[in-house]
């Protein structure tokens, strides 16, 4: 009859290895659990909230600091307005790849909630151009406003000139 196998603990190949492994392990285990893991923040990064600013409408004219915290907070909005975007983008798109044949009747939310997102985009970012900055939009939203206040919404027609305001 053949010997038993003897124990992994009493092999001394096995002993070698796992003394190589505490010899490289425990150090870089200590360290993380000891250092790297108490120190770390919360959060991360790519969640990181900032504090909202005044907008350009209530800085005064001659502040410049409160007019870049509003141009950076602007361009923090389109940048996530832009996220929101191409976000409901590809779950539509999405959607109508998996439900090909009756996709207009199974998306139909989507494509509504799309069309809201990028008609919202639309209303505020675009037709600025390039070199767009948050007094430029500001004052796209006041003359359309104005323009809504004079005529109606923007794509309904005008008013008659016997409507009231």
């Amino acid at each position: 009859m053949e010997d038993p196998p003897r124990a992994p603990a009493h092999n001394p190949f096995f002993r070698f290895v796992h003394a190589v492994q505490n010899t490289i392990d425990r150090p870089v285990t200590w360290f993380r659990e000891s250092v790297v893991t108490p120190n770390r923040p919360d959060h991360v990064y790519y969640h990181q909230k900032f504090r909202r600013v005044p907008t350009i409408d209530q800085c005064y004219t001659d502040d410049p600091v409160c007019r870049f915290e509003a141009q950076q907070q602007f361009n923090r909005d389109k940048l996530v307005d832009g996220e929101i975007v191409q976000l409901v983008r590809q779950r539509l798109k999405e959607c109508i790849a998996y439900e090909i044949p009756d996709q207009d009747r199974k998306c139909a939310k989507l494509k509504e909630e799309f069309d809201k997102v990028s008609e919202s985009f639309c209303m505020k970012y675009a037709d600025l151009g390039p070199y767009n900055n948050v007094k430029d939009a500001y004052m796209k939203q006041k003359h359309r406003m104005l323009w809504e206040r004079r005529h109606g919404k923007v794509g309904t027609g005008m008013k008659n000139e016997d409507e009231p305001l």
